[in-house]
């Protein structure tokens, strides 16, 4: 992969993190930077490390992963988004704004990082180095996520009362992009 195609790739994998984060920023009432800074770590992390588990399992579990990569991302993100959508209507802001539920975003993490690892097993057939590779993807997601965060919070803070349903819903959204991707239905 040269420099352009693994830009592009690194970019392609951040997006579904970007929105999630974007939709982390939704439930702020105001921008915490210790949450934005775990959020972009975690979805930044989990994007790095992602393709270099796929790196080293390689051709031997392709067969197992990619036939369910999506239907797991799907499952985990319309999980999430349920659940954001029943929290809207309790109307539990504060646990939500003030407190980063660590499960939570780990969840969301694993969901949005799935396609990744899917990368790293093209890594061996484009002959790419896993380690430049794997930097260059967590860099541009923490980036992404951190940016994603900020853009929520402003978004949110404009329009709070369904901040949370809005985000849960694009969460179910990708999840479906997602599936409708892998079934050919849709091309992006």
């Amino acid at each position: 992969m040269n420099w352009i195609e693994l830009a592009g790739t690194a970019v392609a994998l951040a997006m579904d993190a970007f929105a999630v984060a974007m939709c982390r920023g939704l439930e702020m009432k105001k921008p915490n930077v210790r949450h934005l800074f775990l959020i972009a770590l975690m979805f930044g992390l989990f994007q790095a490390i992602m393709p270099l588990i796929g790196w080293a399992v390689s051709v031997q579990f392709k067969k197992y992963i990619e036939p369910v990569d999506h239907w797991i991302a799907f499952g985990l993100l319309v999980f999430i988004g349920v659940k954001m959508i029943v929290e809207a209507f309790k109307g539990d802001e504060e646990q939500n704004c003030e407190k980063l539920n660590f499960k939570m975003l780990l969840l969301m993490s694993v969901a949005t990082s799935i396609d990744a690892l899917v990368v790293g097993i093209t890594f061996v057939a484009t002959k790419t180095n896993v380690w430049i590779g794997c930097s260059v993807i967590g860099v541009v997601t923490f980036v992404l996520s951190a940016f994603g965060v900020l853009l929520g919070n402003k978004v949110g803070n404009r329009f709070s009362s369904k901040a949370e349903v809005f985000g849960g819903a694009v969460l179910i959204l990708i999840g479906v992009k997602i599936v409708l991707e892998h079934l050919g239905v849709i091309a992006f």
